[in-house]
């Protein structure tokens, strides 16, 4: 990591997860052929749901605060938490809810005011090897994609699953520090980071495709987007992919070093800033794996064209 981004935090305009998500949603709306009131229904995933500076709020949800704020009067609003696999839960349920016919459109949204736990971190951490040491890795974000009916296969999601092992849900563990008045993440990366919980992915990944009678390889993904949470561990978790499909994995797309973590949002946070270089081709093929306590792994087919940002 070279870089990563912190709130700001004084007193003229402090920024906080409900600011980064309304300014995502703005900033998102103001790109797409939907306005606020047209939206059908608004999920919001953050981790953290900051507002007014550091008072971490749960009722009322995020969602229709962020809905009221935007002007979205007529969508359906509800929060969801899945830890850093939100936005892609979001995704999911959108997907769902699109391809059921309950609504047509939607936007899913996430703030992510998270670099607390880094304050606490450095104030903490007294060993080489510490629990809170990723917390150090976080980036303050937001993010916010609208999602409709495809209508076209050069844009569309194929498909998206998730899917939780919680035998190891202890191994990450947002909550009040044990030592002071701060929030705290402890995380166990030896055991995380692992061969064992990495295959979560690729076994759940290759099964989908033995129902479908295909292979990894047919699927001809152009790249792939791992959740932004280590440098060495993503390309760990590509070599065990190659084994396991037994085909070579497209090239990785990450934004880790200009970042950091930034948790929920970070598969769009990268799709976001590839786009904006014009690094996606249109028609470009991408697989995007959650990573996420719980723990939580799974997998998104996506082929983009005309995605704006």
């Amino acid at each position: 990591m070279r870089e990563r981004r912190v709130r700001a935090t004084g007193t003229d305009a402090p920024e906080d997860s409900f600011t980064f998500a309304v300014h995502a949603a703005e900033d998102c709306l103001s790109r797409s052929q939907y306005s606020a009131g047209e939206l059908e229904v608004i999920i919001s995933t953050s981790i953290t749901r900051s507002k007014n500076g550091t008072r971490m709020y749960m009722e009322p949800s995020f969602a229709s605060a962020i809905a009221k704020k935007i002007g979205a009067g007529k969508a359906i609003t509800f929060d969801l938490s899945n830890a850093c696999a939100g936005m892609l839960t979001g995704t999911y349920i959108l997907d769902r809810m699109i391809c059921a016919g309950i609504v047509r459109n939607g936007l899913v949204v996430s703030g992510e005011a998270i670099t607390p736990i880094a304050d606490t971190a450095v104030e903490e951490i007294t060993e080489k090897y510490d629990l809170q040491f990723a917390s150090l890795t976080v980036g303050d974000s937001g993010a916010a994609a609208v999602l409709d009916r495809s209508v076209d296969e050069r844009d569309r999601i194929e498909y998206i699953e998730l899917v939780t092992a919680s035998e190891f849900s202890h191994l990450c563990l947002g909550m009040p520090s044990e030592k002071s008045q701060g929030v705290a993440l402890y995380t166990d990366n030896r055991k995380m980071h692992n061969e064992d919980r990495f295959v979560l992915w690729t076994d759940a990944q290759r099964e989908f495709y033995d129902r479908r009678g295909t292979t990894f390889a047919d699927e001809n993904f152009d790249y792939v987007i791992h959740h932004q949470f280590g440098a060495a561990a993503i390309p760990y978790m590509n070599a065990i992919a190659e084994r396991e499909f037994g085909a070579p994995m497209p090239p990785d797309l990450n934004v880790i070093s200009k970042y950091g973590n930034t948790s929920s949002t970070s598969h769009f946070i990268v799709l976001h800033d590839h786009l904006s270089r014009q690094e996606i081709p249109a028609g470009s093929k991408l697989l995007m794996v959650p990573a996420a306590s719980g723990v939580v792994g799974g997998f998104l087919s996506t082929t983009i064209s005309s995605l704006k940002v």
